[in-house]
């Protein structure tokens, strides 16, 4: 996992509670388009699910 990837994940546990790529983008300071990115990857390894439409939390 990229350094990117890895703050993009630990950005759920420490929030507690499922967020959009936007809030991610803001806690991270990663541009949107790129923590959009990375959670596909990630929702595709199974390592995050979408509890509702456009909300990520950890798997």
């Amino acid at each position: 996992m990229t350094d990117e990837a890895e703050k993009v994940y630990k950005a759920f546990p420490d929030a507690g509670k499922p967020l959009r790529a936007g809030d991610v983008a803001e806690i991270t300071g990663i541009a949107k388009p790129k923590v959009s990115t990375i959670i596909k990857s990630l929702t595709a390894d199974g390592r995050l699910t979408s509890p509702k439409r456009c909300y990520y939390a950890p798997a």
